[in-house]
């Protein structure tokens, strides 16, 4: 894999992050005949995207260097997505997490009917 290839596929993916993908997808789903199993996973999965996208937004706190040049600077950004991804979702898997994936499991539960 060449510089090139890898400098492509770091711009893709700094445009349209994998989660945001994955959460855009679960979406588009009717969930009025889901399970509860069916419904948690999704609030999960909104939870941890929220959770990453707080992540993300704290980072822009900090202040950049400036002799970073713009190839370093899309690598580091790539992988940081990463590691904001999987510190996303070990938030949300632990316990509670933040409490967002429980609300609003209460709350479409009601709206669907759902019994457990």
């Amino acid at each position: 894999m060449d510089i090139s290839s890898i400098q492509a596929m770091a711009d893709q993916y700094a445009s349209e992050s994998s989660s945001t993908k994955k959460l855009e997808e679960s979406l588009k789903n009717d969930y009025s005949t889901a399970t509860s199993e069916e419904l948690m996973g999704v609030c999960k999965e909104f939870e941890a995207y929220f959770v990453e996208q707080i992540f993300k937004e704290m980072r822009k706190t900090i202040p950049e260097s400036e002799t970073t040049s713009s190839y370093t600077s899309t690598m580091k950004e790539y992988y940081e997505d990463g590691l904001y991804q999987e510190y996303a979702k070990a938030i949300t898997e632990q316990g509670d997490g933040i409490g967002l994936a429980k609300t609003l499991y209460e709350q479409m539960k009601r709206n669907y009917n759902i019994e457990e």
